[in-house]
């Protein structure tokens, strides 16, 4: 299975240190491939009018993927490789496959699975199905 590309988002809220989640969102990185990573901003405005940045990037080089993949899943723990796998029909949609990790752990250095305010992963597979997604990630142990 070939991974298309690797869309990352995630948001700082007025009340977060904006170099901070940055530091987390890049913490999650392989550490080869940190400075290869720009992320685009945009200004969101929330309920009340408080200001949210919203980064974003998208991967597209092969071997820059490649790393991204490998780093994630061989960092992220056993207990969210299990969610994973109890929950892979959350994770898994036309052809992507979502992750949603922890800022705050990220922060520290740990990949593990959240789903308040996280930030975001989609990986996007090229001409497979969302099954052959799953099968191929359980053979691989990415999924406990």
């Amino acid at each position: 299975m070939s991974v298309a590309y690797i869309d990352i988002r995630f948001f700082a809220h007025a009340t977060e240190d904006p170099d901070k989640v940055v530091e987390a969102a890049r913490n999650i990185l392989p550490d080869a491939y940190v400075d290869d990573i720009a992320f685009e901003l945009g200004n969101l405005r929330g309920h009340y009018g408080n200001l949210i940045v919203l980064y974003k990037t998208r991967i597209k080089k092969k071997e820059i993927i490649s790393a991204v993949t490998n780093n994630l899943f061989s960092r992220l723990g056993e207990s969210s490789k299990k969610s994973l796998h109890k929950e892979i029909k959350l994770h898994v949609k036309k052809g992507s496959f979502y992750l949603r990790l922890d800022k705050q752990a990220a922060l520290l250095g740990e990949l593990k699975l959240c789903t308040a305010d996280p930030i975001c992963l989609r990986l996007r597979f090229k001409n497979v199905k969302s099954r052959h997604i799953v099968e191929t990630y359980e053979e691989l142990g990415i999924i406990a």
